[in-house]
């Protein structure tokens, strides 16, 4: 079904029932329904229509969630971006999607009317200004939001309208926007309530940004179910950040690895410090096993999901809470209604522990890239009207059908000859105590190709040397394996979403090893 129905669902069954808290402010349904409802309105009655894109480029906070429903019951389709977007790029998508309107805070104004500028665009820009009006023609939220408008009736729109266009990192040229339908977001959204078992008991606490799958799938889980969302803005205070899971009983805990590292790493922490908390998710990025043991360890009756999915299909597997002490390498297995196949270079099925491609097929698979017809013939295979995706991630099973994310197909590093995956050496490093984070890529060298270099981040009041590293990981690693530089930093550069990418201060390389 379209995702905005179930916002009526939950204001007819509880109005009065908290569905946000954002600082000091409680929002209840009845409250988010008026709010969303007025906006809409509003938004339609200045020209936006159905179809119509409306970029999002705010915080986590209640005007986002209230965006997001309000631009659904136009039957508009949200883009939401990172409010840390540069000018350049925010050019780039104005005129690359043709969008009708953007929703951001009176802080962008400025970055606004260059991108408009840039893009030859005079998309409408409606701005949250608290107590300072925006000026130059901009429209102001709080006035759309306060005004009398008549909520617009239910969009009469198919599930498989397009709810988002989520733009990509671009950490392989300029950024696609992943086309998102309603029905596969709704189908992704309920797979997770399924598995993670969510009711309207639940009080999820989540700092992911609202411009990121793994964020909205939060957004969506609760509203599905009739929970509580606390946004909070980011994990910069992790400390703070703990005390509000408590303070507000949180239930459940989305995280990404280097947040989870963070947390492990607390040495004052006392074991179940956090007795409400369900259960806790990751994704995004694969977490170090030694990052779950202390999990594991500090919060004993808490359940972990160890999860994977692109934003091409949003989710894809998770690993069941009883299976993570088994298997602390494994992402799981497939999703229910979601069916998985790993494949060699001739696209045939490889057998258990080898490694292949992942190509994943199911009701949350996109349906392709924003005005990019190229790009998604390479990532989508249809057949008789199903829709196969090429992840590009490496992968391999076990003989039981759990999988192993291996690495990124262009993250291979290739060294005498061998294949190196960057996460398998990460694994050791992070086992070694005193690191507190951790990354490896391929540099060029003349003889072998590419040579193994570790970069990492220690612990305070913690001394490593090269050697020290090396040392270890000679224990555990193949000679071709252990790194032959190691870089130590203050702390390693991670995209919006908080994954650590090298990319970000590092030039890419080739196949060769040579700068790309």
């Amino acid at each position: 079904m379209r995702i905005e129905p179930y916002l009526a669902r939950q204001t007819e069954r509880h109005p009065e029932k908290t569905a946000l808290v954002v600082g000091a402010a409680r929002i209840s349904y009845g409250e988010l329904d008026r709010i969303s409802g007025s906006l809409a309105a509003g938004l339609m009655l200045h020209g936006v229509k159905p179809g119509d894109r409306v970029l999002l480029l705010l915080d986590n906070g209640w005007e986002a969630a209230a965006s997001f429903l309000a631009v659904w019951r136009i039957g508009a389709v949200a883009c939401p971006l990172h409010p840390s977007l540069k000018a350049e790029k925010l050019g780039h998508i104005i005129g690359h999607t043709g969008a009708a309107a953007i929703i951001a805070p009176l802080r962008a104004a400025h970055l606004i009317e260059t991108a408009k500028i840039a893009a030859g665009s005079s998309l409408l820009s409606i701005l949250v200004h608290g107590n300072t009006p925006p000026t130059d023609g901009a429209l102001s939220f709080e006035a759309l939001v306060a005004g009398n408008w008549q909520a617009p009736h239910a969009h009469p729109g198919s599930d498989e309208d397009l709810a988002l266009i989520i733009h990509t990192s671009g950490s392989m040229g300029r950024a696609k926007g992943v086309m998102l339908t309603h029905a596969n977001l709704d189908a992704a959204c309920s797979a997770i309530v399924g598995y993670l078992g969510n009711t309207e008991d639940d009080v999820v606490l989540s700092v992911l940004p609202l411009s990121f799958g793994y964020g909205i799938t939060q957004m969506v889980t609760m509203l599905m179910v009739g929970g509580t969302l606390v946004l909070e803005r980011s994990f910069a205070f992790p400390r703070a950040i703990l005390n509000r899971l408590a303070e507000v009983g949180a239930t459940g805990l989305p995280v990404v690895p280097a947040m989870a590292t963070m947390i492990a790493g607390m040495q004052d922490l006392a074991p179940g410090f956090l007795p409400r908390l369900r259960y806790l998710t990751n994704a995004a990025a694969a977490m170090p096993p030694s990052t779950t043991a202390a999990l594991r360890r500090l919060l004993p009756a808490t359940d972990i999901h160890l999860m994977y999915g692109q934003t091409e299909c949003i989710r894809t597997a998770c690993l069941a809470p009883a299976e993570v002490d088994r298997r602390p390498l494994s992402v799981g297995q497939a999703i229910p209604g979601t069916r998985v196949e790993i494949v060699g270079d001739d696209g045939l099925a490889v057998a258990p522990g080898e490694v292949g491609e992942l190509i994943v097929e199911g009701p949350h698979v996109m349906v392709g890239y924003w005005n990019d017809p190229a790009a998604t013939a390479l990532a989508l295979d249809v057949r008789d009207g199903r829709r196969r995706l090429r992840t590009g991630d490496l992968f391999r099973s076990d003989a039981e059908g759990f999988l192993y994310f291996v690495a990124r197909r262009d993250d291979i590093i290739k060294t005498r000859g061998e294949k190196v995956s960057p996460q398998e050496v990460e694994h050791v490093l992070y086992s070694l105590p005193g690191v507190l984070e951790a990354a490896v890529e391929g540099v060029a060298d003349p003889v072998f190709g590419q040579v193994v270099k570790a970069h990492v981040v220690m612990a305070p009041d913690v001394l490593l040397t090269e050697r020290d590293v090396v040392r270890h990981c000679a224990q555990y690693l193949e000679d071709f394996m252990i790194p032959k530089l190691v870089e130590f930093h203050e702390a390693l550069p991670k995209t919006t979403t908080g994954k650590i990418r090298l990319s970000l201060t590092h030039p890419s390389l080739d196949d060769k090893g040579n700068v790309a």
